[in-house]
């Protein structure tokens, strides 16, 4: 059970798109499509999954990368970036920055090695 508003909010906007949930996980939560990770949301703000091919699309909006505090205080930034809100309530645009997280988010898992 979803116990934050935000994050109801968010699932309403993906709903249309079938197959999204969200989990529990460090203090925020990730968001999946079937079993594939492509967002988090912490603090209430909404990161969706960046490499190459995606990245321009964030930046020309000044998006921010998620950081948090790691050892020795330092701080650690990783490849999920905030999504412009203007884009969660665009219907045909979400669907677009969805579809290249997730394309991001398949092309950095590692193949399994076969033993």
């Amino acid at each position: 059970m979803i116990d934050n508003g935000f994050v109801e909010y968010v699932l309403e906007c993906l709903a249309p798109l079938g197959g999204m949930r969200a989990k529990k996980m460090f203090g925020g939560y990730g968001i999946y499509k079937k079993d594939t990770i492509f967002g988090l949301i912490a603090d209430d703000i909404l990161y969706f999954k960046i490499d190459d091919s995606n990245r321009a699309d964030y930046e020309a909006f000044g998006s921010k990368p998620f950081t948090y505090e790691g050892k020795n205080n330092k701080q650690v930034s990783m490849s999920y970036w905030q999504l412009p809100i203007d884009i969660l309530e665009k219907h045909e645009q979400l669907e677009l920055w969805v579809n290249k997280a997730l394309k991001a988010s398949l092309a950095s898992k590692k193949p399994k090695k076969l033993s």
